[in-house]
């Protein structure tokens, strides 16, 4: 049972480390900002549906997709920092109200707003 798992884990290790060293592996467009990964988002999931709505993939296709994933994992990925960093401004605004400090509540909340501003946007 030993060996097996440990062939499995080389195996697995192998398997990602000649995956990463490929010298003509897409990276994706970066998402630098939150505005450019909702950009991103918008544009890489209406080709995404594009493809899905097809009957039939086509290898092609297939790494359409595969490198479209790239970009759209970049654009999550900023989102989901950006959600974090904007948590954190809200929860200042939470304790702030709390513990009744109006500048916290102030400072923070107009950064949050600010933040969060892009994914209410119409």
């Amino acid at each position: 049972m030993k060996n097996l798992l440990l062939t499995a884990l080389c195996t697995g290790l192998l398997a990602s480390t000649a995956h990463a060293e490929g010298p003509d592996h897409f990276s994706g467009e970066p998402s630098r900002t939150l505005e450019e990964a909702l950009t991103h988002l918008n544009e890489y999931n209406a080709r995404l549906t594009e493809l899905l709505a097809k009957d039939e993939l086509s290898n092609r296709d297939l790494g359409t997709v595969h490198e479209l994933s790239y970009t759209l994992e970049n654009a999550l990925a900023r989102i989901d920092a950006e959600v974090d960093a904007m948590a954190v401004s809200l929860e200042e605004v939470h304790l702030g109200s709390e513990s009744v400090d109006r500048e916290r509540v102030r400072l923070n909340g107009m950064a949050y707003l600010n933040a969060a501003r892009p994914l209410t946007a119409d």
